[in-house]
């Protein structure tokens, strides 16, 4: 199922930051912060790398599309402060 531009519209507006832009791709969005990849919009679901920082969030994991060899973390919190902190640890973790 391919997501939905609403939905994809719901999370930036929760996100609320201009530093986060994104790319539709086969039929989902792939999500940027300053133009590293982050995470994505997968069948209306948000998610984001999988990162240490990011596991006492307690964020369920998933998998991103079928036949994907690697996990990701639900993000459903609706707190856009700490949606940008989920994000900026994730990035974090990716630069190390």
């Amino acid at each position: 199922m391919a997501s939905s531009k609403e939905y994809l519209d719901y999370v930036l507006e929760i996100i609320k930051s201009n530093r986060v832009t994104y790319r539709k791709m086969m039929g989902e969005y792939v999500l940027y912060y300053d133009g590293v990849v982050f995470g994505g919009i997968y069948d209306n679901r948000f998610l984001i790398k999988k990162s240490k920082s990011n596991e006492s969030y307690n964020m369920a994991e998933q998998i991103p599309y079928e036949g994907s060899k690697s996990l990701m973390y639900e993000v459903d919190s609706t707190n856009s402060e700490e949606v940008i902190n989920i994000i900026e640890n994730c990035l974090n973790d990716l630069k190390k």
